[in-house]
């Protein structure tokens, strides 16, 4: 009998053996960079419909490679659960550091939170996550982007009766954009000159709104002298609209991201300006403090913005205006788009004398 308990007592020990060697590993199926020598980082991003969110993923993508870290990117299509449920799997594959686009600024917290309790670092990209433990978050001086809308839009036009179109209530951008547009409008609305007639908020950026929204005031027989639009899609559904009634190009229209539809509508004159991101900065500087921060290296930042929790170090890019008496020097020459798809629309013989090659 005694040998028998020694048999079973040796069994078990092996078992307990065993079952802590499991149960005390780091998370995910992959061993962590310090023992396999790579990194590998999640890029969680709550959207790639817009032609800029694209552009951003293949440039961090790309730096990434070039730092000689692997990148497992995930795309929630605007879903708030979708999201969370990928920043799991991100976790479960063993990632160092994740960066990510939230969709929802509040409801991704529970997506970073749970990766900052697995051990991993986190870095809000372009859109800030709140009441959240961030390590990093890195995007444009968004105030700025608003102030730029509104002080060219007011050059053209310092009277007459205002649409603003803002983003979604989800993205924090939204209201950093529209902080921006009336730290503008405020003085000219207070001395009578300016009259915003109508304000919305377009769930999910979804263009729909800017389109209904400048539809309805032109049915109720308003007259609109300009509209705000919080981005380039959203400026080319207002413009839409206006095209029915033939107001297009009458009525000034200002976006940003300059976006490709946005930059036609600039150079085709039915849209005022459009506000450049350089996001080839931002994207590489993202994936550049991803690697740093999972090698315990510093990174360098240039400012901090309290997100409801903590004050968050901010790297902070400044954005840039575009209108039709820069954009061939700023975005042709720069390299964000190609002269023959900014000009498709227009008369060959107005095209800029150069190419991208």
């Amino acid at each position: 009998m005694g040998k028998n308990y020694r048999i079973v007592f040796v069994y078990l020990l092996l078992f307990a053996i065993l079952y802590c060697m499991n149960s005390c590993k780091p998370r995910g199926n992959v061993d962590s960079y310090n023992v396999r020598g790579k990194i590998k980082i999640g890029f969680s991003m709550g959207t790639i419909q817009e032609d800029r969110w694209q552009r951003d993923r293949d440039i961090f993508v790309a730096r990434a490679k070039e730092l000689g870290a692997d990148v497992i990117v995930q795309n929630a299509n605007e879903d708030n659960e979708e999201q969370f449920n990928q920043v799991k799997y991100l976790v479960d594959q063993g990632i160092d550091v994740l960066v990510i686009v939230p969709h929802d600024a509040n409801k991704a917290q529970a997506a970073v939170q749970y990766a900052k309790r697995a051990g991993k670092k986190v870095i809000a990209y372009d859109r800030l996550v709140l009441n959240a433990d961030l390590d990093l978050y890195i995007s444009f001086d968004n105030v700025r982007v608003g102030e730029l809308m509104a002080e060219y839009l007011v050059r053209d036009f310092p009277r007459g009766n205002y649409i603003i179109v803002n983003g979604s209530e989800t993205d924090y951008n939204s209201y950093m954009f529209n902080e921006g547009y009336y730290n503008v409008l405020q003085d000219y609305i207070d001395n009578g000159k300016i009259k915003i007639i109508d304000e919305v908020w377009a769930n999910n950026w979804m263009h729909e709104y800017a389109f209904l929204c400048v539809e309805r005031n032109l049915l109720e027989g308003k007259h609109i002298d300009a509209v705000i639009a919080a981005n380039d899609n959203l400026a080319t559904a207002a413009i839409e609209a206006l095209a029915e009634r033939r107001l297009a190009g009458k009525v000034g229209v200002v976006g940003h991201d300059a976006d490709i539809i946005g930059c036609q509508r600039v150079v085709e004159g039915t849209q005022l300006m459009t506000v450049y991101k350089p996001i080839n900065q931002t994207a590489k500087a993202a994936a550049e403090a991803a690697v740093s921060l999972v090698k315990g290296e510093k990174v360098e930042v240039n400012n901090q913005i309290y997100n409801g929790k903590n004050m968050v170090p901010y790297y902070m890019v400044q954005p840039i205006p575009i209108t039709k008496h820069n954009i061939n020097e700023m975005i042709i020459k720069g390299g964000f788009h190609r002269v023959e798809d900014v000009y498709r629309n227009v008369p060959k013989e107005q095209w800029p004398n150069y190419s991208n090659d």
